[in-house]
């Protein structure tokens, strides 16, 4: 295991009683907004590095008293008893304060955008994306963050060809990002008489919200088309002119949104491709930071098949970190949390892996 960075835990602690100090004095609100919102992020790590910092003092205050030979018996003794006791509890605060101490990544505490497309297998896959996307929304209800549909194209048999939204809420994109990628199923779909298992495929990417002040796009590099809305029909369609379509003409990338308003649909078309836009400049700072990246989960890979939904047997297994688990129906009804923490756990055990390698 690497060493804790003794450095970075003093200045965490020399942080975070400067910001306590300048709360208390009483500044303008949108910088105590700023200090508070700091605050909160520091107030968990530093209260660990306190616990830490006294189960090491215990500890070490055992160890005297056993090399002491002044130490009479009775309190040699129980010294011995509590001495693995106290060595434990160091090792666990350990381990949690390597978690907290790793590099965060700057984008986890944001919202997320959500996008499902179906891929391969016709209707069935059109489906299993409407059934993706309604997992998610119940995983999203049980941690309190608002999901709002930016844009949808209905599958003839339901479900959704391709569906985006905006997943609000902090630390949405910390939970979401490992589920990027292919997602299969293997089902018998309803109109299958003679009862064959079908296989078909949705592709999920969760790219973190960004803001004005994340990524700037100048108004020379972008083309905005009005447009009839036009699709499969239902609640999504409308017949007006309100139809946005903005070209981001650097990259290329096309946006469109087809809901009532035109105001709103270039406002929501702006924000998915300043979203996207964030997405590439980090995938390429990524790559640039770790060329030889060995961990799959995080990788970021989109084309990469994932995890398989199998619903006779109703099991679903996470490629990535070999994890299969025997409660489909209660995942699909968005009880993903097991799935979620697994992995998180992975990658950080890659990061501790990686820094115990470098030390």
């Amino acid at each position: 295991m690497a060493k804790l960075p003794v450095h970075k835990m003093r200045e965490l602690e020399r942080r975070f009683g400067e910001i306590e100090a300048r709360m208390a004095e009483g500044p303008a609100a949108d910088v105590y907004v700023k200090l508070a919102s700091e605050y909160s992020e520091l107030q968990p790590v530093v209260t660990k590095i306190r616990e830490y910092q006294k189960a090491v003092a215990e500890e070490g205050d055992l160890r005297a008293l056993l090399a002491d030979k002044a130490t009479d018996r009775e309190m040699r003794e129980l010294a011995e008893l509590e001495l693995p006791e106290a060595q434990e509890k160091v090792e666990a605060l350990e381990q949690q304060m390597q978690i907290l101490l790793l590099p965060k990544d700057a984008a986890d505490e944001k919202s997320a955008i959500l996008e499902i497309r179906a891929g391969t297998g016709g209707s069935e896959a059109a489906l299993f994306a409407g059934d993706l996307f309604r997992m998610y929304e119940r995983f999203s209800s049980t941690k309190g963050w608002k999901v709002e549909v930016l844009s949808a194209s209905e599958g003839e048999a339901g479900g959704y060809k391709e569906i985006i939204a905006t997943v609000s809420g902090r630390g949405a994109f910390a939970k979401l990002k490992f589920e990027s990628g292919v997602h299969r199923v293997q089902r018998v779909p309803e109109t299958e008489a003679s009862g064959r298992i079908h296989t078909s495929a949705a592709t999920v990417a969760v790219l973190p919200e960004a803001e004005e002040i994340d990524i700037e796009i100048r108004p020379e590099d972008i083309r905005i088309d009005t447009m009839r809305s036009s699709g499969a029909g239902g609640q999504h369609v409308n017949t007006t002119d309100s139809a946005v379509r903005i070209t981001h003409l650097p990259t290329g990338l096309i946006v469109t949104s087809s809901e009532k308003s035109q105001h709103q649909n270039r406002a929501k078309a702006m924000q998915v491709l300043r979203s996207r836009l964030y997405d590439i400049e980090r995938q390429k700072a990524d790559s640039e930071r770790s060329a030889d990246r060995k961990s799959q989960v995080g990788s970021g890979d989109r084309s990469e098949r994932i995890r398989t939904y199998n619903f006779p047997q109703g099991r679903v297994t996470d490629h990535r970190i070999n994890l299969t688990l025997y409660k489909l129906d209660r995942m699909i009804e968005g009880d993903i949390d097991e799935m979620v923490d697994a992995l998180i756990s992975d990658y950080q055990a890659g990061q501790l892996a990686q820094l115990g390698e470098q030390g």
